[in-house]
């Protein structure tokens, strides 16, 4: 039986395929900051072969100074690619979890993999709040937020995503934002609205993305357990919205594990946040929004692959081969 048979909202199982270019976009009525057209447009990346080289560009492109947020990193280019960035003589450092299912000693084992690159590595120590954020910013910019782990697997067989921006905004907040959390200092005061934050707004944030829809909400999320966000998305298909939930371990051949939230074909959400209490409530997590039209487009685009690839074993049964 598929997650949420039950909830009243379109269920698909699936395969993850896209394609991404760059993008220009402009201001929301939500109050949303952006950027303007005379400034290099967000990017929004799924396909698997995009994943780590936007990553590395991004590394490769410092020259002052390399912030990294890490839940998990295995991957040994990005290693390679961070101590060639020391190498040089960019401060690299970075902020990682202190609690992750595999115990101390995954954990000590990245610390000195990146201690080895020459990194200046620092431990998220909240007692309560559990850190799951996952961006890196290159001196005034560009930045990366990502639904996915620098590692192996999701750079090669999860559905997941990462938005590389250029927004001086979003640049300075995840900045602010990560020295806060260096010191335990609860999230700065102004951070852009464009992104995501629990577990201080990311409920509030997404609820109000939820009611304000106009005409469909779809969303990759296999966490999806909110009790109140799902009676919220049962509520606004009962409004005659169009409501899709990806919400399968496995889209196809990829485990499902990004967060994607497509809002009325304009605003795209990807970040580490499941619509789940504890992501929600208990979790320093990030996502960013994005209203570029065109990377709004190239994920309209992704999740009609999705739907489209949701059709074919049904196709299937009916004679179709599929490949």
């Amino acid at each position: 039986m598929q997650p949420f048979e039950h909830t009243g909202l379109d269920v698909y199982v699936c395969v993850c395929v896209s394609a991404t270019k760059p993008t220009a976009w402009e201001t929301t009525a939500e109050g949303i900051e952006t950027v303007s057209d005379s400034e290099i447009p967000d990017r929004f990346v799924t396909a698997v072969d995009e994943r780590r080289p936007a990553i590395v560009d991004v590394i490769r492109g410092a020259r002052r100074r390399l912030t990294l947020s890490l839940f998990r990193c295995n991957d040994s280019e990005i290693f390679t690619e961070l101590a060639a960035a020391a190498a040089r003589g960019v401060a690299v450092e970075v902020l990682v979890t202190s609690r992750a299912k595999g115990g101390r000693k995954k954990i000590e084992k990245l610390w000195r993999a990146l201690e080895q690159t020459g990194a200046d590595v620092r431990a998220y120590t909240d007692p309560v709040v559990k850190y799951h954020a996952k961006y890196l910013v290159a001196d005034d910019g560009p930045a990366i937020v990502a639904s996915l782990n620098f590692t192996k697997k999701c750079f090669r067989k999860t559905c997941d995503a990462l938005v590389v921006t250029h927004d001086p905004v979003v640049v300075s907040g995840l900045r602010r934002l990560w020295t806060a959390d260096c010191e335990r200092a609860g999230m700065p005061a102004n951070v852009s609205e464009r992104l995501v934050v629990g577990p201080e707004r990311a409920r509030q944030q997404l609820t109000a993305l939820v009611e304000q829809a106009q005409s469909s909400i779809r969303l990759i999320d296999a966490k999806l357990s909110d009790p109140d966000l799902l009676s919220l998305l049962k509520a606004r298909r009962a409004d005659g919205l169009t409501v899709e939930v990806f919400a399968a371990k496995w889209l196809g051949t990829q485990k499902s594990h990004g967060k994607i939230m497509l809002v009325d074909d304009r605003m795209v959400v990807v970040g580490s946040l499941a619509l789940a209490a504890l992501s929600l409530d208990f979790r320093r997590e990030v996502a960013i929004v994005v209203t570029d039209p065109a990377a709004v487009a190239d994920a309209a685009a992704f999740f009609r692959s999705l739907r489209e690839d949701a059709a074919a074993p049904r196709a299937a049964e009916a004679g179709e081969a599929l490949c």
